[in-house]
């Protein structure tokens, strides 16, 4: 909706962007400035520059322009609270749902659910969330309900004592258990994705065979570090990437000898085949080890049947 206002005497022979910031103060300068040069502010009817001088009486016309803003409004969010305490909550996130809103993703995060269902975590950094999970990785995941545990369990976290174990169902084949500890970095020629780097931090992950089947493996994976697409990027590394992973198996690596129907299911797969099985760490209260596990869910189930189907 347009806004029109005249020019004041106090404001005459200044510059067009200077008295449009004075004038229409609930926009930034740098805004009306950008929309000066798209041609949405007009004086006295004329598209004008940021610079040219304006004068007591000038009608100055601004048509803002509607902008898409990150939104931590309370919103109505699918999730399941699988317990709950004074000081946190245990989540069991579905794969699809975003952590917090951000420049990719506006509103319609697990943040915004968790403001929905628990008003006061409004009070908290991040409405209480205290680690993550990528977007289409499901499972066990931690919120903070109080200032005192959220720090709590941060420091927990940086001192490594925080178990965090994972179900991976990928392609290739391996046997027994391996360690990866391989530096872990931006990507250099990819800012969204991670890569391997020798510049990197820090990054170990424990691999165990759970089962195998021909040319795919479901595998159980512990992280004693937390960074971003740890798993992912390790497995990929050793040639075992994640079914569904679009970042790191964008080829959609098949098995040797599948079916035209497994193929056509894992290709189907809409997100990647991880899945955060298991967290502990020691209660804060009773120092006893607090446990909670959420077993595979239904479509990686399904998928591990269609492998064994062939």
């Amino acid at each position: 909706m347009k806004t029109t206002l005249k020019v004041l005497e106090e404001n005459t022979n200044m510059r067009l962007d200077v008295v449009a910031a004075a004038m229409f103060s609930d926009f930034s300068r740098t805004q009306l400035k950008k929309w000066i040069l798209q041609g949405r502010v007009l004086v006295n009817g004329e598209i004008c520059s940021p610079k040219d001088t304006v004068y007591t009486g000038d009608e100055i016309e601004v048509h803002p322009l509607e902008e898409n803003k990150v939104s931590w409004d309370p919103e109505k969010i699918e999730f399941e609270v699988a317990h709950e305490e004074e000081d946190f909550l245990i989540i069991n996130k579905p794969h699809g749902l975003v952590m917090h809103p951000g420049s990719g993703c506006l509103n319609g995060t697990l943040a915004n659910g968790l403001l929905y269902k628990y008003p006061e975590l409004i009070n908290l950094p991040r409405c209480g969330i205290v680690h993550r999970l990528d977007k289409d990785t499901s499972g066990v995941l931690v919120v903070a309900r109080t200032d005192s545990f959220r720090n709590y369990f941060i420091q927990e976290m940086q001192e490594r004592r925080v178990k965090k174990d994972y179900i991976a169902i990928s392609v290739g084949e391996t046997i027994g258990s391996f360690e990866i500890n391989e530096p872990i970095g931006r990507d250099e020629r990819n800012r969204t994705k991670m890569a391997i780097r020798h510049d990197g931090k820090e990054s170990i992950s424990f691999i165990k065979l759970k089962r195998g089947y021909k040319g795919y493996v479901v595998l159980d994976v512990s992280i004693e570090t937390g960074r971003t697409h740890q798993i992912r990027v390790h497995l990929a590394a050793k040639n075992l990437p994640i079914i569904g992973d679009a970042t790191y198996n964008s080829r959609k690596k098949i098995g040797k000898e599948s079916s035209d129907e497994l193929i056509q299911f894992i290709r189907d797969f809409p997100r990647q085949a991880l899945h955060a099985t298991y967290l502990s760490f020691q209660h804060h209260k009773n120092d006893q080890l607090f446990e909670w596990s959420i077993p595979m869910p239904e479509d990686m189930q399904k998928l591990e049947k269609a492998i064994i189907s062939g």
